[in-house]
C-alpha cells in the first residue's frame, strides 16, 4: 500500500496564473509559501520559508481565479507529482502539488468581504492524465 497525500496551510506568493485549454478546461498555477520559526543555537529567532508549486484544475481553478490573490491564506490537500523535461541534453525535474481540495482561511482584506465563499471547495472531476505538464 502507498499514499501520496499532501496537506499544506500557507500564503499565496503571487496572483494565480490561469489558462484555459482548447476544450475549455481551466488550469491555475500559483506558488504557496509555508513558514516555520524556531530559536537558533544563538537564541535568535530563525524563520524558514518553503515554496510549493500548486496546480488546480477545472472548477477549482475557476474558484482560484475568482477568489485567490497574492497573500491569501489557504488550506490545501493534494498529491505530489514530479515531471521531467529534457532541453539541450540536460534533464530538469519539476515537482508540483496537484490540488484536489482547498479551503480559504481568514478574511478577504479587499472590498466585498460578504461575497467571499466560506465553505470548503473540493475538486470534483478527475485530472486529465498528462495535462499537468503544461508549460506555464
Amino acid at each position: 500500500m502507498s499514499v501520496n497525500k499532501v496537506i499544506l496551510v500557507g500564503n499565496v506568493g503571487k496572483d494565480p496564473e490561469v489558462r484555459y485549454l482548447d476544450n475549455g478546461i481551466a488550469v491555475a498555477k500559483l506558488p504557496l509559501a509555508t513558514s516555520e520559526s524556531y530559536k537558533g543555537k544563538d537564541g535568535n529567532k530563525v524563520e524558514k520559508t518553503e515554496w510549493h508549486n500548486l496546480v488546480f484544475w477545472r472548477g477549482l481553478a475557476e474558484v482560484v481565479e475568482k477568489w485567490i490573490k497574492k497573500g491569501s491564506l489557504i488550506y490545501i490537500e493534494g498529491s505530489i507529482k514530479t515531471t521531467m523535461s529534457e532541453k539541450d541534453g540536460q534533464k530538469r525535474y519539476f515537482t508540483e502539488i496537484v490540488v484536489r481540495d482547498m479551503q480559504m482561511l481568514g478574511g478577504k482584506k479587499e472590498e466585498n468581504t460578504s461575497q467571499q465563499p466560506k465553505t470548503e471547495t473540493k475538486q470534483q472531476e478527475n485530472i486529465p492524465e498528462g495535462e499537468s505538464d503544461l508549460p506555464f
